[in-house]
């Protein structure tokens, strides 16, 4: 059946991100630099803009006519014509003809009612007389060249492209004030410090990428080292209760995660606050009125952030849930496909995968909607404050109040504005799904543990241990609800075989793993050699006994390394030894490199090899104790000798504990316990329970009926 979708929410946000800006203090220096250089990026974006501005002005002031040296002049020839002096003095000169003077009565009369028409028709001479030279800007302008002005003003008109022309035509002295020269060296030094300002913000910004890298790159692998030493400390029952790939993915997936967007969400937050924040202050202190209008444009976004955030984030935690569960279920189903083809479940599995792998486009798709849509608001936004900038800069700079370099200077500070609040949107939607990851890493962090051992003050040399072992009134349950082992006395002296029976569920593997202290005993105790094993560390525990079991496991590496596992200064005689004592130093032989091939888990090498070379890596371990689960239940019986014949040698001088189904394998044992619903309700060697026709009885006949 389909296991039932999760739907997991973040349970606090705001917690887990506290936690996860904590779990960086290491690293706080490094980051506190990084974030400096932002923010000094951040502060050189805002500066430039001004100096933009300036460039632009003295450009633009160098190379447009400047208009006002035109009226300048033109109102110096209007006032010059009301000098009643010169008016009379040509009246009364001789040499002036009559029809100049009626030409010229008749200007002044139009002078009075401020019409200047009749002027322009006035000859060169006797206009001339009306003025004198004057001087602007250093420069001097003749009476002769202010007449040939005079003679372009009735031309001028509304046609800017026309007036153009007309000024070009306008003596040197007068163009010369029209067209000034643009100050290149100015231009130079303020160029020059404006590539100096993006050189250094560039360098800046390569440090702080880099720095927030190492930072990330290392936490990730602190992460990981954290959650490879808690796998160690974490009882067995929690594997028991979770999938291996949910596991899988919170070391890979979830850590990745959080190592891919931690440095980018960091860095980018502050250094767009910054900009925010910057860019506001700058805008104001330029113009108000553009400022409120770039705001103003801006800001109308936010109404939708907050609600879009709200929807977004239980998507992104329920994407990272659904990544466990779709690693799970592929990791199951791949080691056990054999099982899949032949019960012809390809169909319910490719359904059930194909369930998960919905949920999780589900989850991605409906993530990905709310993801794109933030930016995408806040990109129309501001694109819109671009257009209401440019219209309201353009009314200003009409009216004079503002010079196309503020234009310039407002373009790039609306961008400054507008881009932190995208990146801020696009920033909320990473760091959503990097709490999400952290939050199910700190999950398994925080599992509770296996107890403490720093009362564990016993110690037992297994080159001394006797080998007896003792179990008073064991009491144990995965819960409160759920006892399994229920009151459980046994006595195995040094040297004997036990063996444990019984059907499945009994409690077999369960008390094996109660002598390993892989769980911890709900009451009662286990005494090895009389030492309490609660008195002793786990890893003491497990220094005295070698374990095969039916689940070979042979990890990637050579042969030598798969026999002298965790085992310092094997010789290859000792190995070799081994190898020959159970019977597969022929078949390593013809490996290709002997004792240095290279072997895995799924190499193509028979069950029964597998599970001789794993008795093999018993016999170089040498400890005084002996578990073997069921060591040969996936081997055929020709195989089946090998292994017993192996396990045999295994067994000589050892206290042996053997849970076994196949009944004859533990015919020759010193102590057989039939276990059934968690207690001994048999124990005695082969030929003692026969006689009683129990229980065991039962068990071993049915295994050895005869099909009439």
């Amino acid at each position: 059946m389909p296991r039932p979708m999760k739907m997991e929410k973040s349970k606090d946000f705001k917690g887990s991100l506290i936690r996860l800006i904590k779990d960086l203090k290491p690293w706080r220096t490094t980051m506190i630099m990084a974030l400096m250089l932002a923010l000094t990026s951040a502060i050189i974006a805002l500066v430039t803009p001004n100096k933009l501005s300036e460039l632009t002005d003295l450009i633009t002031d160098g190379i447009k006519p400047n208009t006002e040296v035109v009226s300048t002049i033109s109102k110096n020839i209007i006032s010059s014509f009301g000098n009643k002096d010169v008016y009379f003095e040509i009246l009364n000169d001789e040499n002036v003809s009559d029809e100049d003077k009626t030409l010229l009565s008749e200007a002044f009369i139009d002078l009075q009612n401020k019409k200047t028409d009749k002027f322009y028709s006035l000859s060169e001479e006797i206009i001339t007389r009306f003025l004198s030279d004057m001087k602007i800007d250093g420069v001097i302008v003749s009476k002769s060249d202010q007449y040939q002005l005079l003679l372009l003003m009735p031309k001028m008109s509304s046609d800017a492209e026309e007036n153009v022309k007309l000024l070009n035509d306008l003596p040197e002295s007068i163009s010369s004030l029209l067209n000034p020269s643009i100050d290149m060296d100015s231009v130079k030094k303020i160029s020059l410090f404006i590539a100096i300002l993006y050189l250094i913000s560039a360098i800046f910004n390569y440090i702080e990428d880099f720095s927030l890298t190492t930072v990330s790159n290392n936490f990730a692998k602190h992460l990981r080292t954290s959650i490879s030493n808690k796998i160690n400390k974490i009882p067995l029952k929690y594997f028991d209760s979770h999938e291996t790939g949910d596991i899988l993915s919170r070391t890979t997936n979830d850590v990745d995660t959080i190592s891919r967007n931690l440095n980018d969400s960091i860095s980018t937050i502050v250094s767009s606050i910054a900009l925010l924040i910057g860019s506001t202050i700058m805008m104001f202190s330029t113009n108000w009125i553009m400022a409120l209008t770039a705001i103003f444009s801006s800001l109308i976004g936010f109404a939708f952030l907050a609600k879009i955030l709200g929807k977004s984030q239980k998507y992104f935690v329920q994407r990272q849930v659904e990544i466990g569960n779709i690693n799970g279920y592929i990791e199951e189903i791949y080691s056990a496909h054999n099982v899949v083809k032949a019960y012809n479940g390809e169909k319910d599995s490719i359904e059930h995968f194909d369930e998960i792998n919905d949920r999780l486009y589900e989850c991605n798709k409906k993530g990905a909607f709310f993801g794109s849509l933030m930016p995408s608001i806040m990109n129309f936004i501001g694109n819109f404050g671009y257009v209401c900038v440019c219209v309201v800069g353009s009314m200003l700079a009409i009216k004079g109040v503002i010079s196309f370099g503020t234009i310039i200077a407002f373009m790039i500070y609306v961008r400054l504005f507008t881009n932190p609040l995208s990146q801020i949107a696009q920033c909320m939607t990473t760091l959503q799904s990097t709490v999400a990851a952290s939050e199910r890493v700190h999950e398994f962090l925080d599992e509770k543990e296996m107890s403490d051992e720093s009362n564990c003050t016993a110690h037992l040399d297994k080159s001394k241990v006797k080998g007896n072992i003792e179990f008073k009134n064991v009491k144990f349950g995965y819960d409160k609800d759920r006892i399994i082992i229920k009151k459980f006395n046994a006595n195995a002296k040094s040297g004997q075989k036990i063996a444990i029976v019984g059907p499945t569920g009994a409690g077999k593997t369960t008390m094996v793993n109660l002598l390993m202290k892989f769980y911890e005993i709900n009451s009662g105790d286990i005494l090895i050699d009389d030492v309490s094993i609660n008195n002793l560390t786990r890893e003491n525990v497990h220094d005295l006994f070698i374990m095969v079991l039916q689940d070979t496991w042979l990890f990637e590496g050579s042969v030598r390394d798969n026999i002298t596992f965790n085992k310092k200064d094997v010789s290859d005689e000792q190995i070799w030894e081994a190898l020959k004592v159970v019977g597969v130093d022929h078949f390593v032989k013809t490996l290709p490199g002997g004792l240095n091939a290279t072997l895995n888990d799924s190499d193509a090498i028979s069950q029964g090899q597998k599970q001789l070379l794993t008795i093999a890596r018993g016999m170089i371990e040498d400890a005084p104790f002996l578990i073997l689960d069921e060591a040969t239940s996936n081997v055929d019986t020709r195989t089946e000798e090998l292994v017993q014949k192996a396990m045999d040698k295994l067994t000589e001088g050892r206290t042996s504990f053997i849970i076994a189904h196949r009944l004859s394998t533990i015919k020759n044992a010193d102590l057989i316990l039939v276990m059934k619903d968690g207690n001994i309700i048999e124990q005695g060697n082969h030929e003692e329970l026969m006689k009683e026709k129990g229980f065991y009885s039962e068990l071993y006949n049915s295994q050895f009926e005869k099909v009439s």
